[in-house]
């Protein structure tokens, strides 16, 4: 052995390459590496032994130090030849090893060391190649294998050739590890008597392995991965490698953020197949020992992924060490945290499914209670301050519930976290909330005896019939008990009559042996045994008896017992999922789509499994309808469905979708049903969105023809139906109409004669949807802002559609619902007929000779009512009697008359006339709307006609007729002028308008509420008064103040809640005169009722903001609301300052008028409100100029104010402002004059400091912190002497008080020394308040 080689010098040495020294070196770059190579490859081909000839080992040195230098093939040869020649020196080493001869056995160890040198440098040498040549190396293996050799005009030898050039060290990456594998097979110690010589040999294997896994790219592929676990593996086994592993696992998480994973399921298959789990216990100690800060982000994740699957594939092994790991629930670091919760979750999950608790043996309550513990664990983390963290536990508890363990505690302890955690701020955590309560219900354990439905009534049931079971038992057998003590003092009793019997009968016997043996023995006897035997037997046997019904009776109390605890643990769960229901409905208005989503999953859910409340979320799902849903949005790499496809698609699971194993005809009675349930006890937004989804379902073809037909047998049938059917039949009907007209076309005649027939005068509301089904004859198409064309569909008069609704709202009828059906009626006759003034003429006179009819008897009550109330369905609610008594059905209408007859008519026929005088006039705004529109259409086509037969074409006459409208003026102009001025001065004032005799009339009856009294008449009268206003501007310029005053002294909400509606329409029409009176309207928000103060918040808001009337100081009085008691008010009122904020600088304008009307005045509020509102109105303040300019107003409001609640209202706004820019910090201290006489007061103090230290966080450059620090001396230096000043005023106030004390006695003294002298002056006094009082 002439070559000197000490492997650890050698592996030194390599660290620095460039550097090496080899002595027999061999340069590439100048010769050809072929023969060289060849003459090395030769000698070891003839004996692995020659790698010990320097020169050999020189050869193989310098390919290596060169190897950039070295074609493909070349490299591929070298490490072919190394590989069999390494492989050979093994075998033959592990043949010797058997020998006895020490010196025959380490004469491998040169050979070995300088083989496993030469490889572990090759694995580096070739990974430089590869990255240095070509990046995409492991692609082009594949790629040829792919069999694209087989392609027509590619020859075999060429892609072999083509091949053989590639260099392809991944695909040779599995053979040299196998070989390394082989290798560690070895009985080291006896071919290395040293430690540090073995462990050299040991690391100079290994380190391949630990390189080829630092490249993410190999670790991918799996017979990679795999020969890397079995190098560390056996390493780690058989050669004392642990500390190394420990150390090189440890380095690997920090600085390779892929090897997280790869080094779990490594330690995870040292510890199961080879049995060494000591390493992995070593890991988790040093993970549990370390630190991370939040600041630190790679390392805290590198380390949790690797927690989190070695506790999946490892879970007995990290449970071991659980009580360390633990402590990390408290670092810093976000990730972590996360990491402990998951595996924490795996615990669990590997307690759950152990034997210990499946075969219930003794080790089960030890597992329960760290199952206990671990569940409490992670329920505390609930409160984590991250959301990350918060959301993380969510999704790991729902993963426990798929356990085949049901865990009903821990079941109901989730469900109470999930209902506490809907109200957290974060989206995420409240999604994963309302998830997991889904899969609660889904998983839930209560299904077993009773089906699983949780509603509410029937498990109180069922938890009342075993609680009554169970004391029934109870009581039973404790007067059993009592039997059986009164039994066993009976039995005791006659054991002892028996024995006294047979001590007489010894006696006897006694005496009757001497006279005859015998006889004396034969007679006595049996009786003594009869009775005996008897005793005995009844005894036992009623003992064992008893033994055993008391043996049945405590199995059955068992059983009932844990029947009662079975219906209290689903009765807990069923009242906390009710509990979490209005929050969850809230959810569904989220602007976070995958909440709503959710949302929506679980009130589809709750809705199966029969939760009470559950129908007011699906309820309120419907306006979901109107959401505008995007075109693609995904959250965790997961595509998320639109919310109305969604929407669409839970209410088809709920409702339309056939069930299996029903016959059609039952499916389509179900879905029919379905249908019209869906229309009761609802409101009219939920109907509105509800005539939207059938709209849209209707347009899909989701609605089969047999459901349409089977709603018309409903509507249509001969038999007594309850109303509410009836009545939904005709409103879905209506609402498919919507989408097709021929639903309603096609049965026009069943509409007139059921719901304009006896149906619908009996039922008013049944009248009144066939009257607005009726209006989808015209269509429902929308009109286009602009267009001329109208696709209305317009009848003659002569219809007898137009006959029977004028016969209907002319029946005689005393019902309050009478006034919707008129509504619809007379909305149907103007959206169907060719000429709607001819027929309301009619009616309009028909109800005014009823109303003003004479009666012969003014004493008596007329007779209509009565035969009028028995039309009334017993269903509707009947006419108040009080309101139409004798004395308040007739009424003056004080129309005097030659004679000085009064005129008397009834009340309610009053309140029909004026309230269908009021809704003809506001239609017939709309109607000449039309009119205007089709004049307007029929002008157009005449002059394309005219132009077209001058034979011009289209676009010349376009172009002539603009010409001629800029010369002559536009005849479209004229037309919209003469329409407005038939609005303005015909309809009301014309010489033969009808409507012309009702304007007065409405003023009088409006104007005269002592005179006039009756609600309804009021009521009626109010609202047409209101429609009257929006026809004519000279009529509302006459006539608005009435109503001004109508609303501030009514005492009827419903009064002034339409007068509030009425005034946001007059403002639509005559915008200067509502503008002027603007004030009067805000009054309506500090309204004692609910809805007059909502429809005023929503009108203003309405009008605001679409610039109807002018904000002008104002707007303190909507600020109020954001702090309203009723949520809804404060959600709108937040609602209007959102969509302000989108106006320019509105909210920026308004903000001192705003400030002083809440801070100040009669007006002001709370201090508490003001702090609270004034937060969420200065959030909208975000450009710093604004916010420059704020603060210089508000310094100077410091030197008008005097009040000390002023001054910490202002104090408290400033706070709110960023101070971001050097600017405002220099505007506020240059406003120092006007506040620092202000600053003893401490509140006021306070506040600057908050801005001083906001000033001093901000991260700006051009931060002034020598001003900052000046500033806040000065502030200090005026606090003290404010508090100085403070003292001295009191010390003076308080001389003054003194001497003034001293002045009123001293003048008290006076006064007492000059009135002595005349006593009887003095008594005379009382005398005369004597006398006076008498």
């Amino acid at each position: 052995m002439s070559v000197s080689f000490e492997l650890q010098d050698e592996l030194q040495a390599l660290q620095d390459i460039p550097n090496y020294d080899i002595p027999n070196e061999q340069d590439p770059n100048s010769h050809d590496p072929g023969p060289l190579l060849q003459q090395a490859v030769g000698a070891i081909a003839h004996s692995s032994e020659e790698i010990t000839d320097p020169e050999i080992f020189d050869i193989f040195r310098s390919l290596l130090k060169h190897s950039d230098a070295v074609a493909g093939p070349y490299m591929s040869k070298m490490l072919d030849a190394l590989l069999s020649a390494f492989g050979a020196q093994i075998d033959s080493a592990i043949r010797d090893s058997k020998e006895e001869d020490q010196q025959i056995v380490m004469a491998h160890k040169l050979p070995l060391e300088m083989y496993a040198f030469l490889v572990n440098w090759f694995v580096g040498a070739a990974e430089k190649v590869k990255a240095m040549a070509e990046e995409d190396a492991p692609s082009a293996p594949v790629k040829a294998r792919r069999g694209r050799g087989g392609k027509a005009g590619t020859s075999r030898a060429a892609a072999a050739a083509k091949k053989a050039e590639q260099w392809t060290w991944i695909d040779q990456i599995p053979g040299t590890l196998e070989l390394i594998c082989k290798a560690l097979k070895l009985k080291t110690h006896r071919i290395w008597v040293t430690s540090p010589e073995r462990d050299a040999f040991i690391t100079c294997l290994t380190r391949p392995a630990y390189h080829v896994a630092e490249s993410e790219q190999y670790m991918k592929i799996q017979n990679v991965r795999m020969h890397v676990y079995k190098v560390i593996c056996l390493a780690v086994k058989h050669h004392g490698h642990t500390l190394a592993a420990q150390i090189n696992i440890m380095q690997s998480l920090q600085y390779y953020e892929h090897l997280s994973e790869p080094m779990a399921e490594c330690l995870s298959i040292l510890a199961k197949e080879f049995d060494h789990a000591q390493l992995g216990d070593e890991i988790l100690r040093e993970i549990a020992g370390k630190s991370f800060s939040a600041q630190d982000t790679k390392g805290p994740r590198a380390f949790s992924r690797f927690l989190v699957r070695f506790s999946e594939e490892s879970p007995r092994s990290v449970l071991k060490q659980i009580s360390l790991l633990i402590g990390h629930l408290d670092s810093e670091s976000y990730p972590m945290r996360m990491a402990i919760v998951e595996v924490i979750g795996s615990l669990i999950r590997e307690l759950a499914t152990s034997e210990d608790m499946t075969s219930r043996t003794n080790g089960s309550n030890q597992a329960s209670k760290q199952l206990d513990g671990l569940f409490e664990l992670l329920l505390s983390r609930t409160l984590d301050l991250s959301s990350y963290v918060r959301s993380k536990v969510f999704t790991t508890l729902s993963k426990m519930l798929d356990l085949p363990l049901r865990l009903p505690e821990q079941r109901l302890r989730i469900t109470r976290a999930a209902v506490d955690t809907l109200e957290d701020k974060a989206s995420t955590v409240r999604k994963a909330a309302v998830s997991i309560l889904v899969k609660l219900i889904l998983t839930h354990p209560y299904g077993e005896m009773y089906g699983g439905d949780l509603n509410l009534e029937k498990w109180e049931e069922r938890y009342k019939t075993w609680k009554d079971k169970l004391e029934e038992m109870e009581g039973g057998i404790g007067k059993a008990v009592e039997r059986d003590q009164d039994d066993k003092e009976e039995i005791d009793s006659n054991v002892d009559e028996e024995d006294g019997d047979e001590d007489e009968d010894t006696e006897m016997e006694g005496t009757d042996v001497n006279d005859d043996a015998d006889a004396s023995s034969n007679s006595p006897k049996p009786k003594k045994r009869k009775a005996s035997r008897k005793s005995t037997v009844n005894v036992t046997a009623i003992v064992s008896e008893q033994e055993a019904l008391a043996a049945l009776e405590t199995n059955e109390i068992l059983a009932m017992g844990l029947r009662k605890k079975y219906c209290t643990e689903a009765l807990d769960f069923v009242r906390t999922l009710e509990g979490g229901m209005v929050l969850l409905t809230q959810l569904l208005g989220s602007t976070n789509k995958a909440e709503v989503l959710e949302s929506m999953e679980f009130f589809r859910v709750a809705s199966e499994y029969q939760l009470a409340s559950a129908e007011k979320g699906i309820k309120r799902m419907l306006h979901l309808i109107w959401h505008k849903d995007n075109s693609s949005t995904s959250e965790d790499g997961k595509e998320l469905k639109g919310v109305r496809s969604r929407l669409l698609e839970c209410y088809r699971m709920l409702y339309f979708d056939p069930l299996p194993d029903m016959e059609p005809k039952q499916q389509v009675n179900r879905i029919a049903k379905n249908m019209i349930e869906l229309t009761y006890e609802t409101t009219l937004a939920e109907l509105t969105s509800l005539e939207e989804m059938m709209r849209i379902m209707m347009e899909d073809g989701q609605i089969h023809y047999d459901v349409i037909n089977k709603l018309w047998q409903v509507y249509s049938a001969p038999q007594v139906l309850s109303r509410s059917q009836r009545r939904g039949a005709i409103i879905i009907l209506g609402m498919l109409a919507l989408s097709k007209r021929t639903i309603i076309s096609e049965k026009v005649d069943t509409l007139l004669k059921i719901g304009l027939g006896p149906f619908g005068k009996a039922d008013l509301t049944l009248a009144r949807y066939t009257c607005l089904a009726l209006q989808r004859l015209n269509g429902s198409a929308k009109k286009v802002k602009g267009s001329l064309l109208d696709k209305s569909l317009r009848m003659e008069m002569d219809n007898p559609i137009f006959r029977k609704l004028q016969n209907t709202i002319e029946h005689p009828c005393r019902s309050k619902d009478w006034f919707c059906m008129a509504e619809q009626a007379i909305n149907t006759i103007y959206a169907l007929g060719e000429h709607p003034d001819e027929l309301c003429n009619n009616l309009v006179k028909n109800l005014t000779r009823r109303a003003f009819a004479k009666r012969q008897n003014a004493e008596e009550p007329p007779s209509e009512p009565n035969t009028d109330t028995m039309d009334v369905d017993q269903e509707m609610e009947p006419p108040e009697p009080t309101s139409h008594a004798p004395s308040s059905t007739h009424i003056s209408t004080q129309q005097s008359s030659t004679s000085g007859e009064k005129d008397l008519g009834d009340v309610f026929h009053l309140s029909q006339l004026l309230f269908v005088v009021g809704h003809v006039a506001i239609k017939h705004i709309v109607f000449l709307e039309l009119v205007e529109r089709e004049w307007k259409r029929q002008k157009d086509e005449k002059q394309l006609a005219e132009k077209l037969a001058a034979g011009g074409s289209p676009n010349r006459a376009n172009k002539e007729t603009e010409e001629l409208d800029q010369v002559a003026g536009n005849a479209e102009d004229e037309i919209g002028e003469r329409i407005a001025a038939v609005r303005e001065t015909e309809l009301l004032y014309g010489e033969q308008s009808l409507l012309k005799l009702y304007g007065p009339l409405l003023v009088h009856v409006c104007g005269s509420p002592h005179k006039f009294k009756n609600r309804t008449l009021r009521a009626a009268a109010t609202l047409s008064f209101s429609k009257f206003l929006c026809v004519s501007s000279q009529f509302c310029d006459q006539h608005h103040h009435l109503l001004f005053k109508i609303l501030e002294t009514s005492r009827d909400p419903n009064i002034r809640s339409n007068i509030v509606i009425a005034l946001g329409d007059v403002a639509v029409s005559f915008s200067n005169i509502i503008d002027e009176n603007s004030n009067e309207l805000y009054k309506g928000l500090s309204d004692g009722d609910l809805v007059v103060k909502k429809n005023t918040l929503m009108v203003l808001t309405h009008l605001i903001l679409n610039g109807m009337i002018k904000v002008k100081g104002q707007l303190g009085e909507m600020a109020k609301c954001v702090e309203d008691e009723e949520p809804r008010i404060a959600d709108l009122a937040k609602l209007f300052f959102t969509e302000l904020s989108t106006k320019d600088n509105a909210i920026y304008n308004n903000l001192p008028d705003v400030i002083s009307h809440l801070s100040t005045g009669d007006h002001a509020v709370e201090e508490e409100i003001f702090k609270s509102t004034m937060r969420y109105i200065f959030s909208f303040i975000e450009k710093e100029k604004q916010a420059e300019n704020i603060v210089e107003k508000l310094c100077q409001r410091f030197r008008l104010s005097e009040d000390p609640r002023q001054w910490r209202d202002i104090a408290f706004c400033l706070s709110l402002l960023p101070f971001k820019s050097e600017r405002s910090v220099k505007k506020l201290i240059e406003g120092l004059q006007f506040y620092r006489d202000k600053l003893h007061e401490e509140g006021v103090y306070d506040r600057f400091s908050e801005i001083l230290s906001k000033a001093r966080s901000n991260k700006s450059a051009n931060k002034p912190d020598t001003e900052l620090n000046e500033f806040e001396s000065i502030l200090d230096e005026h606090r003290r002497q404010g508090e100085e000043d403070q003292a001295f005023e009191k010390r003076v106030e308080g001389k003054k008080a003194a001497a003034k004390r001293k002045a009123t006695r001293r003048s008290a003294r006076k006064k007492a020394v000059e009135a002595e002298p005349e006593p009887i002056s003095q008594a005379l006094v009382p005398r005369d308040d004597d006398d006076l009082y008498v």
